[in-house]
């Protein structure tokens, strides 16, 4: 990363540049910084760092890296005190639905809103809400409240916040970096976030012994104010000429929907989400896995090696995200993706070795960083400026209500099939779904940037 008073100007004047752009009602395509040679040997392969030259997007990324790991310390938190008060896994299942429904309303509502304000200054509101949020946990956990329908209250308003937050954080980016580093700033920040879902719960098991339950939600609200500082460091991003300056509502919302019915490439990209995620994700299948088919490994080992093994894979696929960041054909990497995520999760449900077994799951977790990399890039390409909010509330929406669908459904088949069977059918369903995406319709897999 080139650090030198000449790129970090350079970076100043290409954001003030979009700025302007955003102010006379252009639609910017991210600040122009210059192309720099090609990378040769191992550097070709590793990260690409490119949009980190640009001041604004270097300050949103780097106070990523904190809050990635602090919102994991809350969401381990979190189901743990739940679970001491009442003995009760039911209750830790109930809470996850309980914020799931303000996280649905309010990240397609959040969507709308920020299509039609300064989405920094909405950043500001939300992240601040989830900052007293997370002071909130920490005073009815220190006050010894044990009141579960305070937590789920408390989750639901911090989800809610979520919800907003994130349309107005992901539409900012195409903002800030050029249209062609939009790839390699989807890896930057999907590298982090997986990176936080490793180490999150790990420093969370490793803290909680030594400084107690109560102190991760504080660190969380400590993490939350670094975040609050960089997105204050940020330029302007008000709406751009022609888009309406009120606030969002029902309207605006099915206004975004029908313009994904009316973009072939946008929906397109929902749906392989979907298929990927719905018949792909076997996390509800683990602990059954754990009991029956890796016992002999130990049942613990086995039990975090299969929830650790995907955000492991996911965080070297970033590493390496040089290798693939800078293709142009996006809707054919996602459709490759895909698919190679489907033949990785029935491999491992073939798989008898647990080892095996990682190393499959591990394959996927690279498939789903190429997926989500280029995925959200056609989001932020393929919509107008005045849509992306919009588009990343369904985004938002589709990423958390895929998998808990996928938990009901190979819960149900792993039940009645078993669990082996249920996991390999699903990445052949996973496969198919990819290639009738393929070849049925043009529109995505053709698409370039």
């Amino acid at each position: 990363m080139d650090t030198s008073e000449s790129s970090s100007t350079t970076g100043n004047e290409a954001v003030d540049g979009a700025v302007t752009g955003a102010v006379e009602g252009k639609e910017p395509a991210g600040p122009d910084v210059p192309e720099r040679p090609r990378r040769r040997g191992w550097r070709r392969w590793a990260m690409d760092t490119r949009p980190l030259r640009i001041p604004a997007y270097r300050r949103l990324w780097s106070s990523t890296i904190v809050t990635a790991v602090g919102s994991q310390l809350t969401a381990v938190a979190v189901p743990k005190q739940i679970y001491d008060i009442t003995g009760s896994s039911a209750w830790v299942g109930y809470a996850s639905l309980a914020g799931l429904l303000p996280l649905v309303v309010f990240a397609l509502w959040g969507g709308a809103i920020a299509d039609r304000v300064d989405r920094r200054r909405m950043l500001l509101v939300t992240n601040s809400g989830m900052a007293i949020t997370s002071v909130l946990f920490w005073v009815q956990s220190i006050t010894g409240l044990e009141s579960v329908a305070v937590l789920m209250v408390l989750l639901a308003l911090q989800q809610a916040c979520f919800g907003l937050n994130s349309p107005a954080r992901n539409a900012s980016v195409a903002r800030l970096v050029p249209a062609g580093e939009l790839a390699a700033a989807n890896a930057l920040s999907s590298t982090v976030n997986q990176t936080g879902l490793v180490a999150g719960p790990l420093l969370a098991g490793a803290l909680i012994p030594v400084i107690g339950l109560s102190e991760l939600y504080l660190i969380d609200a400590f993490a939350l104010c670094v975040t609050l500082w960089a997105v204050f460091r940020l330029p302007a991003l008000p709406p751009l000429a022609g888009a309406a300056a009120r606030a969002g509502g029902l309207r605006a919302i099915v206004e975004g929907f029908r313009y994904i019915s009316l973009h072939k490439v946008l929906l397109l990209s929902f749906l392989a989400d979907i298929i990927a995620m719905v018949f792909g994700m076997p996390r509800a299948l683990f602990p059954q896995l754990a009991a029956q088919t890796y016992d002999s490994y130990g049942e613990g080992l086995a039990l975090g090696l299969l929830f650790a093994s995907i955000p492991i894979g996911a965080v070297l696929g970033g590493l390496m995200s040089g290798t693939f960041s800078r293709a142009r054909r996006h809707g054919l990497m996602v459709i490759v993706a895909i698919a190679g995520w489907g033949v990785a999760v029935a491999c491992f449900g073939l798989s008898r070795n647990l080892w095996f077994a990682a190393v499959f799951l591990a394959a996927a977790g690279v498939a789903d960083m190429v997926s989500m990399v280029f995925r959200g890039a056609i989001l932020l390409s393929a919509a107008t400026d005045e849509m992306r909010g919009r588009m990343q509330g369904v985004f938002t929406v589709v990423v958390a209500g895929g998998p808990r669908l996928a938990d009901v459904l190979h819960g149900t088949f792993g039940s009645v099939f078993g669990a082996r069977a249920a996991v390999t059918g699903g990445g052949l369903l996973v496969v198919a779904g990819a290639l009738v995406l393929a070849f049925s319709t043009p529109a995505l897999r053709t698409y370039r940037v």
